[in-house]
């Protein structure tokens, strides 16, 4: 217990960093076969040849060509992708959070939420990126012909590998496209999510089904808000490279192609694997850093009535 006087402990900076990082990966587990459902949906169009009729045909053909781990190749990449990422956002996020209640002893507008997530998202992409950009390449590789995969064992021999072939800027690529979806996708789903919950609490009092109401209305938002620059970021990571040119000169060329070759309706392709990843993803990583940060606070801080901090 905190006495009169005896200054109230509060939780470093780091430790906002690691809670973040461990809730976002906990999540990663249990969505990434959705997430690579939604990746081969996205570039299965860029060869001019529909793949799949729809998300339970792609889901059917995975099964029955690679078996049930088939669902978590590139784990390791998106792993890692949730421990440099999401590390970063969740982090800088609460960081910022914190600073602004501090300053002026309540929670941020809607402008304020906003702008906050924003920064966390492009902070979080940038160190991102390189995981991210395996995590693509190693998920795709399956659905290519013998000849032309890549075939990396695991993310850190895709690393190496992209370095040496490539160049450590290969690592960067897709860059521009990551971290604008980066920005609108914690705009969105940050943002938002600590506006639900404030309207939300007139309602419902603090606790799991707060948490989840407000992260799947976040999550929801923040699936339609990003699928394009999604779309865009994933067919430039896995691009290749014909006669020494690549196959896009960059986001808004990809939305262009997309458009012209496939229709505007494919901007959002895989919509529903998207929106099963991002829904129970952001439900999951916002209960399981509520859950962590709760309990941090009460039995390392012992604080056991400021809540998770969010």
């Amino acid at each position: 217990m905190v006495q009169d006087g005896e200054k109230k402990k509060t939780m470093p900076n780091y430790m906002k960093y690691v809670l973040g990082g461990t809730a976002g990966m906990l999540a990663t587990i249990v969505v990434q076969p959705l997430d690579l459902v939604k990746t081969r949906m996205q570039i299965s169009g860029a060869s001019g040849t529909k793949e799949y009729s729809s998300s339970f045909d792609c889901m059917a053909k995975i099964l029955r060509s690679e078996g049930l781990l088939g669902f978590y190749n590139g784990v390791s990449a998106g792993l890692l992708r949730q421990a440099t990422y999401t590390t970063t956002r969740m982090g800088v996020y609460q960081m910022a959070l914190d600073a602004y209640r501090n300053r002026f002893e309540k929670p941020p507008n809607v402008l304020g939420s906003l702008a906050m997530g924003i920064i966390a998202g492009a902070c979080g992409a940038m160190v991102g990126n390189p995981a991210e950009v395996s995590l693509i390449r190693m998920m795709a590789d399956n659905r290519l012909p013998a000849d032309q995969r890549r075939n990396y064992r695991n993310v850190g021999n895709a690393l190496t590998r992209i370095v040496k072939e490539e160049g450590i800027l290969a690592l960067w690529r897709g860059c521009l496209p990551t971290v604008g979806r980066a920005m609108v996708v914690n705009m969105v789903q940050l943002g938002s999510y600590s506006q639900f919950k404030s309207a939300f609490k007139r309602h419902i009092d603090e606790g799991l089904g707060l948490q989840i109401a407000a992260s799947m209305m976040s999550g929801l938002l923040t699936t339609i808000a990003s699928m394009p620059l999604d779309m865009a970021k994933t067919r430039i990571q896995q691009m290749k490279f014909i006669d020494g040119r690549p196959e896009y000169t960059g986001a808004l060329d990809v939305i262009g192609k997309v458009i012209r070759n496939e229709g505007i309706v494919s901007l959002w392709k895989g919509f529903t694997p998207y929106l099963c990843r991002i829904g129970p993803h952001t439900v999951l990583a916002f209960v399981f850093l509520e859950q962590l940060n709760g309990a941090y606070r009460k039995y390392v801080l012992d604080d056991k009535q400021s809540g998770s901090g969010l």
